[in-house]
């Protein structure tokens, strides 16, 4: 179905977007995938392409442009290509707004202009040992001394944990106050005290860089304070619609690229004396396949308009994430399906798909959460 939310500009960047990934990226897969991370050049070389922080302000290096079809695009257009590890969605998608919308003249001024030059990476430490989606009980805390935070704890499942150069850390500055005590501290990598710990080996996702951070006696100015103090829980729930957006948008993007290679493999493949397609079982289930894909699209671009227009709903998002990577899931496993032994063998495409695919019903909150946000927006 042809899509109607994007104007000629857009489609000029999707071209930019897709040339980027297929020349700097998809040659580097089996290389990424095997070190487990992608290094800082290819951050830079986006960067001198344009593909990061386009919301910044012109005065800062940015351009200005608040608009997520443009988020959206580089995002599909990574997926698609098959491209692996890079998390330019976690610094456009999820940091540009706090650094964008909640940062002093001065902040912007530190931090800004190599946020879209792709020198400074960035990640968000929220998840603890003990609190993955329950963000009211962090442990990490920031305790005032004259002009410093001192922050103590530990953060896990970090994406950019290892190459960020910039961390914005939720911590507790007012441990009696709950969720209400809950503020943003950046944490600037080399400081003293703070340490990246082990590179987490995961099921999936392995080029992508995920880690354990730690912060011991951490001395940070409070000139490092994202917005207000106390206020983090209500500025990480502001953001977090967008986040859960964002993730819909992978998977979307993932179930095309999916189905794209399970068909022309279905073309190929021969049993029986004849293409695997021809029977009736996998030709109804590319059908469903088809289909779902479309409905998920039609249902995703109107999310992406809702959200240019501040009309997103958390409870929408929610929607969206938990019913798009729901589906992307079943979409991958039945791809898998139709390749059979092979499906298995790590040689092919679709078995990192299908790994690395698991952890979107968990992360950005897990889909049970999902639905719980959505039943208490019914009233529930």
């Amino acid at each position: 179905m042809k899509r109607s939310i994007f104007e000629p500009e857009h489609e000029q960047f999707r071209e930019t977007a897709r040339t980027f990934f297929e020349k700097e990226c998809v040659p580097h897969v089996d290389e990424w995938e095997k070190k487990g991370d992608t290094g800082k050049e290819v951050w830079r070389k986006a960067g001198r392409q344009g593909l990061l922080g386009w919301e910044v302000p012109e005065e800062f290096g940015g351009q200005g442009i608040r608009d997520f079809r443009f988020n959206a695009i580089l995002s599909e257009e990574y997926w698609l290509s098959g491209s692996v590890g890079v998390g330019f969605a976690l610094q456009n998608d999820i940091l540009a707004p706090y650094l964008i919308e909640l940062t002093t003249d001065e902040q912007k001024r530190r931090w800004l202009p190599g946020f879209v030059s792709g020198e400074l990476i960035t990640a968000i430490a929220m998840s603890e040992p003990g609190a993955g989606s329950d963000v009211r009980n962090l442990r990490t805390t920031a305790t005032r001394d004259g002009d410093h935070y001192v922050i103590n704890g530990s953060k896990t499942f970090i994406s950019n944990g290892l190459l960020s150069d910039l961390v914005m850390v939720a911590c507790k500055t007012d441990p009696s106050a709950g969720h209400r005590g809950i503020s943003l501290i950046i944490v600037e990598a080399g400081t003293e005290g703070f340490t990246k710990g082990r590179k987490l080996d995961k099921i999936g996702q392995y080029s992508a860089d995920t880690s354990e951070l730690h912060f011991e006696d951490v001395r940070v100015p409070v000139e490092n304070l994202v917005g207000e103090e106390n206020k983090g829980f209500y500025h990480l729930m502001r953001n977090l619609p967008k986040e859960r957006l964002g993730i819909a948008v992978h998977a979307v993007a993932s179930s095309r690229r999916a189905f794209s290679l399970t068909v022309e493999y279905a073309r190929e493949r021969e049993a029986f004396g004849q293409p695997i397609g021809n029977f009736q079982v996998n030709r109804h289930a590319l059908a469903e396949m088809q289909t779902k894909i479309e409905v998920m699209q039609t249902y995703l671009d109107q999310c992406i308009v809702k959200v240019n227009s501040g009309e997103l709903t958390p409870a929408e998002a929610a929607g969206a994430k938990w019913w798009t990577t729901e589906t992307q899931w079943e979409i991958l496993d039945r791809c898998l399906q139709l390749y059979g032994g092979y499906g298995y063998m790590n040689e092919y495409e679709i078995a990192r798909m299908w790994r690395d695919a698991r952890v979107q019903r968990v992360y950005g909150g897990t889909n049970e959460i999902m639905k719980d946000l959505i039943g208490r927006s019914m009233g529930f």
